[in-house]
Formats: structure tokens, C-alpha cells, sequence
């Protein structure tokens, strides 16, 4: 008993001292190898962040999908953090050369107009991106062939959306992220849904029992926890050194739980 309490107050104490860090911080810090990959799809150059972990096996790929303010330094941690878990990571960019001269998230002159010009993207658009996304994870060397999806926000809704498209994937991660509002789509989900959701996020909670009834009633697999306490955004909220005690519990509660999942 003693030495659990020891291990589980040495656990937050390395966390809290992450969390005093910078996102971008974090990944300058990071001994872990980063890469950008780039893809060619539908005549676009697609941008991808990936992270390798320090492993001596094939590991499991993570696709990350990005909040509604692109691949910014917060989503690229993200990605790290994965990896330090034993996953390899893969972010795309998918504000990717959809802009006149504008390359990547980072080209943007704000997160604002980053957030404008990504909810004028065309869904069909974003599936193929991840399409591509997808087919690189598969094809990874290091990778053993086993793919999962995670979005945050706007991610996380893409997520939902994107286990409506793709039957190859292991399980999709939603946080905070809606589902489809037709059940027609819902039906098309042949694996698991996992959900995270913030205590304190009524814009995004009042669509969770209609979403809970349909799945229910396909027989689809759908899990979701609500952390109190916690905002819409929790897991990046709860990251940076200004987090509210809420948000960061919250962080760290659905961090033990997302790795039970992929694990």
C-alpha cells in the first residue's frame, strides 16, 4: 500500500512538472524522434506530424485529429505524448494547402482565421485527408498495422464521422466532439467508440443521450465517461501551466483511461 501511494504521488508530481511547461516547450524537451511526412493527395501536398516512440517493437499508430484551430503546437504535443506511451503518432495538417499561400496551420496569421478557414473546408475533403492519413499509418514500418483514431473538438466530431467511413479502424476516440445527426450514418459504424466529455460543457452534453439512444439501438459500441468539474477543451486546458484544478483531474483521468483503451 505504501509503495503505491509512493508511485501514485511520484506519477503527479512528473505530471504537474509537464504541465508547467509550455506545449511547445514539451516538444523542444522531447528526446523522441519528429518528423514531417508529406502526402500527396487530391493534388494537395497534406502535411503530417509524426512521432516514434522509443520502443523495440512494432507499435500501434495513432491518427490525431486536430481542435478547431489546427495543428498547432498543442496538437503536436499531443502527438508526443502519445509516443512517449509506446504509440507512433500521425497528425495531419488538415488545413494543408487549402488556403492561397497558406501551407500549414502555422502560415496563418491567428488562430482565428486558422478556425474560420477550417469550418469552410468540405467534409469530403477532410475524409480524403484522412483517408491518406490513414493508408501512411497502415503502410508505417515500425507500425503493426494497427490503426486507432483521436480528436479533440472539432476533431473529435470528425472522429464520430470518421468511424462512419472507415471500418479498419481499431476503435475512435471522441473528445468533447458531437456525433452525426443522422442515424442512417450512425448505422455505418462497425467499431468501437470511446468518449470523453467535460462536466462542464452543456453545448456538446445535450447531444450525448441522442446519441446514446441511436447507437444503443444499432447495437453499435459506444462508451463515454463525463469528467465534473471539467470545460470543453479539458485535455489541452488542463495542460498548460495556468490549468484549474478541475481540468487538470480531468486531464488525468481521462489520460488513465484513453491509455486502458488503446492498451
Amino acid at each position: 500500500m505504501m509503495v503505491s501511494k509512493i508511485l501514485t504521488i511520484g506519477l503527479l508530481l512528473i505530471s504537474l512538472t509537464i504541465s508547467a511547461q509550455s506545449d511547445l516547450e514539451v516538444l523542444e524537451k522531447s528526446p523522441r524522434h519528429h518528423e514531417w511526412v508529406e502526402l500527396e493527395n487530391d493534388g494537395r501536398t497534406l502535411y503530417n506530424f509524426v512521432v516514434y516512440p522509443e520502443v523495440s517493437q512494432k507499435a500501434k499508430v495513432i491518427l490525431v485529429i486536430h481542435e478547431n484551430r489546427g495543428l498547432n503546437d498543442w496538437a503536436r504535443r499531443f502527438a508526443d505524448e502519445m509516443a512517449a506511451e509506446g504509440f507512433i503518432a500521425v497528425a495531419p495538417d488538415l488545413l494543408s494547402n487549402t488556403s492561397e499561400n497558406m501551407s500549414k496551420t502555422s502560415d496563418f496569421e491567428n488562430s482565428d482565421a486558422a478556425r474560420t478557414a477550417l469550418y469552410e473546408l468540405d467534409p469530403k475533403q477532410v475524409t480524403s485527408d484522412l483517408d491518406a492519413a490513414f493508408d501512411y499509418a497502415k503502410s508505417i514500418p515500425a507500425g503493426n498495422g494497427e490503426v486507432s483514431v483521436v480528436g479533440f473538438c472539432w476533431g473529435g466530431s470528425q472522429s464520430f464521422r470518421y468511424a462512419t467511413h472507415n471500418p479498419d479502424l481499431e476503435e475512435a476516440i471522441v473528445f468533447y466532439g458531437t456525433a452525426p445527426k443522422d442515424k442512417a450514418d450512425l448505422a455505418k459504424i462497425q467499431v468501437p467508440v470511446y468518449a470523453y466529455y467535460g462536466g462542464n460543457d452543456a453545448r456538446v452534453n445535450v447531444t450525448i443521450p441522442q446519441t446514446e439512444e441511436g447507437m444503443n439501438q444499432l447495437g453499435n459500441f459506444y462508451d463515454y465517461e463525463i469528467y465534473l468539474g471539467g470545460g470543453h477543451g479539458f485535455m489541452r486546458s488542463g495542460a498548460q501551466p495556468d490549468a484549474s484544478l478541475e481540468n487538470s483531474q480531468a486531464r488525468e483521468m481521462a489520460w488513465s483511461r484513453l491509455l486502458e483503451i488503446l492498451n
